[in-house]
């Protein structure tokens, strides 16, 4: 057997090899070396077919091997730190919003999250606003019945990103990894969201015991 064929029968095996992988990061390194070897076989060989589509394929896998690691570094980086979810960017599709649009009612079915870019955006029930660089609508995702909890309001003209829940959830199939520290950046805001209950139930309290201190003060007061 001469050493061209046994070049093609390796380009062959190994693309064989990227059938089985499960997750997409294996699967890109097994492409990559799929294409290296037909372009290989393709030069040795004088066979120009496979020879071009490969030399095609090569970077396109090449590129989105590197986005997937940068994807799981900054995922990672940022289960560490910085809650926002700036590492979804490159995923997401733009669109405006327009000062008292709703971008989404409170009890309505979610499929997908929105990332702020510029303008301001109000929580309605909560009051709460958003500013550019801020992730809303995530933890639906993560609801039984995925329906929104509050409504959320554009306050002032703005840019804002989207990606589906079902562009989220391909991201989970491809890389556990990227799944795992979603997870634990979606529950890190959930951490939050309590703490601020917490904190207005405190307050709540306080002013009600300040009022009720003040409403038996007033009863104790001497009558003339």
């Amino acid at each position: 057997m001469k050493s061209v064929e046994l070049v093609g029968y390796l380009a062959a095996a190994v693309t064989v090899a990227t059938f089985w992988m499960r997750t997409m990061i294996p699967l890109r390194v097994a492409g990559i070396g799929s294409n290296l070897a037909w372009i290989a076989y393709g030069l040795l060989a004088g066979v120009y077919p496979p020879l071009f589509l490969h030399l095609f394929v090569l970077p396109l896998n090449v590129v989105r091997l590197r986005q997937m690691i940068e994807l799981v570094r900054q995922v990672r980086a940022a289960s560490a730190g910085d809650p926002e979810m700036n590492w979804l960017k490159p995923f997401m599709s733009a669109r405006r919003a327009w000062a008292g649009e709703v971008l989404f009612h409170k009890g309505a079915a979610a499929d997908h999250l929105l990332y702020t870019v510029s303008g301001r955006f109000r929580l309605r029930e909560s009051g709460i606003e958003l500013a550019a660089g801020q992730v809303v609508g995530e933890l639906a995702l993560l609801a039984p019945d995925q329906r929104r909890t509050q409504t959320l309001e554009c306050v002032e003209d703005g840019r804002l990103l989207t990606i589906s829940y079902e562009q989220l959830k391909q991201l989970f199939v491809q890389n556990p990894a990227f799944g795992f520290y979603f997870l634990r950046l979606t529950t890190a805001r959930l951490f939050q969201n309590l703490a601020r209950a917490e904190a207005e139930v405190e307050r709540l309290q306080a002013s009600i015991k300040a009022g009720a201190s003040s409403v038996t003060g007033a009863s104790e007061l001497p009558r003339r």
